[in-house]
């Protein structure tokens, strides 16, 4: 599994160079056509984690894996990606047309939280497949965004933020996809690099004010939309282990690196770790390691 992909990649990749305003601070917003990006020729799309939020309307038979499911579509289609959950997609046919946007968080700030929309929430399947019907009053949305975005209109953005919003609302009138079945043993293995991936990513830790942010099994399975019952027999059935292991492992791990490498003090070095008091995280290293932090600290700065 790749890491993050953030706009700066995605320009990169797809452009081969990077909007000057992408960084002012206003939310950013741009719309495509998939047939520019899709096809026989073109680079798959990796599976990973995108920094920034996406709506695809496809036509085309394709294979979407989002998180731990599958989902097939025989024609026309509704996609919603957002940076908490990776995916990919598969296209079956060649021929690939559509249209798709990609936008921040901070562009649609002023409409509220609509991170708690629920096909944006943990455990949707926000997948949608479409009639004829359904698909021409979908693209005539998309279409108008396309128009807007090259227009010198002043207010422009503000209108492109309406037909956002009235594209989402129009996905959630519809019944999302169906997920189809998939190799147990593949999606087991799909979800365990899932969960390695970001269980690293928790120790970026460069200073002794950054903290863990996902400490517990039922952290990570929210994040990863899936029941923690779920997580937990994949990681078993992969690594022999169960989730709450290894979290500890890596814990545990990462803490013997701070100690013996940084010049924090003990509580310092468990708030980062996700310690709410001092004396858990000395209960837990001494459980494990069979002596004290600072013990462990002398020990080596002896060697």
């Amino acid at each position: 599994m790749n890491g993050n992909e953030s706009l700066e990649d995605f320009y990169r990749s797809k452009l081969n160079h990077v909007p000057e305003n992408l960084k002012q601070g206003i939310g950013h917003f741009n719309v495509f056509k998939v047939e520019d990006y899709a096809g026989p020729h073109k680079n798959p799309v990796p599976y990973s984690r995108r920094d920034y939020y996406k709506i695809t309307l496809i036509k085309g038979r394709n294979r979407y894996h989002y998180a731990d499911k599958t989902v097939e579509i025989k024609s026309r289609s509704l996609l919603f990606t957002n940076p908490m959950i990776p995916y990919n997609w598969e296209p079956i046919d060649d021929e690939q047309t559509g249209y798709f946007c990609i936008f921040t968080q901070d562009f649609l700030n002023s409409f509220g939280s609509f991170k708690e929309y629920p096909i944006f929430q943990p455990g949707a399947t926000p997948l949608y497949e479409l009639s004829a019907d359904e698909f021409k009053q979908t693209e005539s949305l998309f279409e108008q965004m396309f128009s807007e975005i090259g227009s010198s209109y002043a207010f422009k953005l503000d209108l492109i933020r309406t037909l956002v919003i009235q594209l989402i609302h129009t996905a959630m009138k519809l019944q999302p996809a169906d997920s189809t079945p998939v190799n147990i043993q593949h999606a087991n293995d799909r979800i365990t690099a899932l969960f390695a991936e970001l269980l690293e990513r928790q120790f970026l830790i460069e200073s002794p004010l950054q903290r863990m942010k996902l400490r517990s099994p039922a952290d990570f399975a929210l994040n990863m939309s899936i029941h923690i019952n779920h997580l937990n027999r994949c990681l078993k059935s992969i690594t022999g282990k169960t989730t709450s292991q290894l979290i500890a492992e890596r814990i545990l791990q990462e803490a013997r690196v701070l100690l013996k490498h940084t010049d924090w003090n003990i509580s310092q070095i468990g708030y980062c770790l996700g310690f709410d008091e001092p004396s858990h995280f000395i209960t837990f290293f001494r459980k494990n390691v069979q002596l004290t932090p600072k013990a462990f600290r002398n020990t080596n700065e002896h060697e």
